[in-house]
């Protein structure tokens, strides 16, 4: 065997080459276009939500108001940005070391070997796969693997927002924040009668934990190559491939059973933006921001509507009617 199929190979440069590229194939293949599913969606509701108000939040305390619009445009764009980010750290991980042999010398490899095996390889899977910058890294070092799964893992954060937004947004129906209603994909609690979960959110937060857990193993692995070799390409390999299958399937189940069905609940979304005191600060231009901050104070302690905290402390009534108008204060910057 050592004299046949092993011939010209060793297993220091076929073994990661082999890692690399299930790790291309499965990225390129599978979670980029699930990843591109996801945009869609967040897209696609975006754009339906555009003209929906709501309170802002900061530190989970009430803001200016914001639209439901905004913020799928920004988790839209979060992952957008993730996309972009693995899709930069593919750059590195097709380029694989095969034809390194024992330490990256080539010794016992014909000098076309590589060039040629990765044209095949090329041809084969249709997935561009380059030579290294040099064999000595390429063989001594995983770093281009540790790269990607730190792409996976801002990834991995950035659906941990959205969906704990998401499913923040959902809570209720009475008692929580209520400005979202999200597809019911359960009877309901297994002892409280018509509660319903947010699942599929949940289990996007899990899988987000478990990828960023891989990360740390893979980067305590990428840590531990001595010399000419990295030995830990087991480990390596195995929580990368994971974590890129569980964002695949993730993504996918976040958009189409999540995603695409969320409603809007107008109501809820209405009466948050409505009563958010911090509409005040679309009156620092005209009042200062002290006044606005002594008629916040008196509006929260007293229990009062702003307005005639506002009235009361000598605020033109017609000022205030066209300055705290809530569809112009969300937009800010934005065209109405």
């Amino acid at each position: 065997a050592n004299d046949d199929v092993n011939f010209g190979q060793s297993s220091n440069d076929v073994f990661p080459s082999a890692v690399h590229l299930a790790a291309l194939e499965m990225t390129t293949n599978e979670l980029l276009p699930a990843l591109k599913t996801l945009e869609r969606s967040l897209g696609k509701k975006a754009r339906s939500f555009k003209n929906i108000v709501k309170a802002g939040r900061t530190h989970l305390m009430d803001a200016v108001p914001v639209t439901l619009g905004q913020e799928f445009a920004g988790y839209e764009t979060q992952i957008a940005l993730a996309r972009e980010r693995i899709e930069a750290a593919l750059i590195h991980v097709r380029q694989i070391p095969l034809g390194g042999t024992a330490t990256g010398t080539g010794l016992n490899t014909h000098r076309q070997f590589a060039k040629k095996v990765r044209r095949e390889l090329t041809k084969e899977t249709g997935l561009k796969i380059d030579a290294p910058a040099h064999p000595f890294e390429a063989q001594g070092n995983r770093d281009s693997l540790v790269e990607l799964s730190g792409a996976l893992k801002v990834l991995a954060v950035s659906l941990t927002k959205i969906a704990n937004d998401i499913a923040l947004m959902g809570s209720g129906p009475r008692a929580g924040i209520g400005e979202l209603f999200l597809p019911e994909l359960q009877k309901g609690s297994s002892i409280m009668p018509g509660k319903v979960n947010p699942v599929i959110p949940e289990v996007v937060l899990q899988v987000a934990a478990q990828v960023i857990g891989n990360d740390t193993a893979i980067t305590i692995g990428g840590m531990q190559g001595q010399f000419e070799l990295n030995v830990r390409i087991p480990l390596i390999g195995r929580n990368l491939i994971q974590s890129i299958h569980l964002l695949t399937t993730s993504s996918t189940l976040f958009a189409e059973k999540c995603i695409d069905g969320i409603e809007p609940n107008r109501a809820g979304a209405a009466a948050s933006a409505g009563s958010t005191l911090a509409v005040a600060t679309a009156l620092n231009g005209a009042i200062g921001y002290d006044k606005a901050a002594a008629i916040v104070k008196e509006a929260t302690a007293s229990g009062r509507p702003l307005r005639d905290v506002a009235l009361a402390q000598g605020v033109d009534a017609k000022l205030y009617d066209e300055t705290i108008n809530l569809r112009v204060i969300a937009a800010g910057n934005e065209e109405v």
